[in-house]
């Protein structure tokens, strides 16, 4: 039986969470998604603390959305804790932000970020996006070994 992955979405913009989860009920794709409405909330829910103590209902992701520009701890500093934590630096995290900005780009891969991606304009962009990821993802890549 095929597990179903999960997938934790970190974004603190409203219209931005309903708009990717609008995008991965239209491309009918079975993941599971978490929402993480900004960085602490991340943060908690990768560590299992607090309402996210239950690893049942909040289980590890196998991929991560990470939006960078948000309010308190951003995500750049997310994706340093993700990356410098054993049993956390393996999942991949994607970037999925509206910065085109070069220095970003450059400091999420330095801090180990998997890839990075515009935010389409458009809801049909975010549609394509999304399957692109699904394919990329879940289907051809094969992922580093949990421990």
């Amino acid at each position: 039986m095929e597990t179903i992955a999960q997938i934790l979405l970190v974004e603190d913009n409203q219209m931005d969470v309903i708009l990717t989860l609008d995008a991965f009920r239209e491309a009918k794709l079975q993941n599971k998604i978490n929402v993480a409405r900004n960085g602490q909330e991340a943060l908690d829910y990768l560590f299992g603390e607090g309402k996210y103590a239950n690893r049942d209902e909040f289980p590890i992701p196998t991929l991560i959305l990470l939006d960078l520009k948000m309010p308190g701890i951003d995500g750049f500093e997310v994706l340093s804790r993700i990356k410098s934590t054993e049993g956390l630096k393996r999942i991949p995290v994607v970037i999925l932000t509206s910065s085109k900005d070069e220095g970003d780009r450059a400091l999420s891969y330095d801090i180990g970020a998997n890839s990075y991606l515009i935010k389409p304009v458009s809801f049909e962009g975010f549609i394509d996006v999304v399957r692109k990821i699904d394919d990329y993802w879940f289907s051809l890549n094969i992922n580093a070994p949990e421990k």
